[in-house]
């Protein structure tokens, strides 16, 4: 596989005019794979650790009643925003940042009525979902070493413009990432919302229209558990929720079902997206395939280079 730190190829030329996250980034390795679903619920979990993120989510979500559904909007965005076309990311975005300018919370520290679009709170959400993204396939064996995770950061500021923010204040390495947690840490604490947030989304309920599953939800504990046991040590400490296990017990589970999910056949596993997601899919990989790209292995086929367009002479 060539290292997507390397630069764009030649034929690549243009192919920012299909999609957001073109086939060579590191974000397209990150965002294809498997192991998103434990960073995704990880994520939220993190998220949940900043008192005033937390509020701003606990007076205006419906997580609790609808917990499948935040994560698959959430999935939706980061699709769009990565194998969408400009576009469509641009359209997301707009949608995004309307809701947010809209949505108010109280703030009972202070007494003040506080905006879920301040960049304070945008910036810690998504520091939160793109260091679990990333921590999280790393550690399950996508093999990113430094220097890519560095990339995967920086192609990451252009994410985070869709949602208001200025990609100069956002981190685009690890270590600007390091530096970011080190300087909020002091901010963030388990509060009973928070704490609350992270047992539900170990033992969430399911929706009415998942209602048939309840038999199988006991499986889904072991996978909440998964997500929990791959924050930070130090986010770990502050919910104290489960008892720790040895890192090395997590790091084989991350892999296991990284292995096990990568068995489905990319329309199985897309069926747990929205209806509007798969469509988007679709579009993207129709419009990757008119450009020459062989997508008969689908989106995931092509962290291979091989097929990608021939280069020309």
């Amino acid at each position: 596989m060539a290292p997507p730190d390397s630069p764009p190829p030649p034929y690549g030329h243009g192919v920012e005019d299909i999609v957001v996250q073109p086939p060579h980034t590191a974000t397209w390795l990150v965002h294809i794979d498997r192991s998103m679903w434990v960073g995704g619920v990880g994520g939220l979990m993190l998220q949940a650790l900043h008192p005033l993120a937390m509020r701003g989510v606990w007076q205006n979500s419906d997580f609790r009643r609808d917990p499948f559904g935040r994560l698959r909007r959430t999935a939706d965005f980061v699709g769009r925003v990565t194998f969408g076309s400009p576009a469509e990311a641009d359209e997301i975005g707009r949608r995004v940042r309307g809701i947010h300018r809209r949505l108010r919370f109280d703030d009972p520290e202070t007494g003040r009525v506080r905006r879920v679009d301040e960049p304070e709170l945008l910036l810690w959400v998504h520091c939160a979902e793109v260091s679990s993204y990333l921590s999280v396939a790393r550690r399950s064996g996508l093999g990113l070493d430094d220097r890519q995770a560095d990339r995967y950061l920086a192609e990451q500021r252009r994410s985070a413009t869709y949602v208001g923010l200025h990609a100069e204040d956002v981190p685009g390495s690890l270590a600007e990432l390091d530096d970011y947690f080190a300087s909020v840490r002091p901010l963030l604490r388990a509060t009973p919302e928070a704490v609350s947030t992270v047992r539900f989304l170990m033992w969430p309920r399911l929706p009415a229209g998942l209602r048939a599953l309840a038999p199988g939800r006991p499986a889904y504990f072991p996978f909440g558990a998964l997500c929990y046991h791959s924050l930070p040590g130090w986010a770990r400490r502050m919910y104290g929720v489960l008892p720790e296990v040895p890192r090395g017990v997590v790091t084989a589970g991350l892999r296991a079902f990284r292995t096990v999910m990568d068995t489905l056949p990319e329309p199985v596993h897309d069926r747990a997206f929205m209806p509007a997601t798969r469509e988007m899919l679709a579009a993207s990989r129709g419009r990757l395939g008119a450009a020459g790209y062989d997508v008969t292995k689908g989106l995931r086929g092509l962290t291979d280079p091989r097929r990608w367009p021939s280069r020309r002479s």
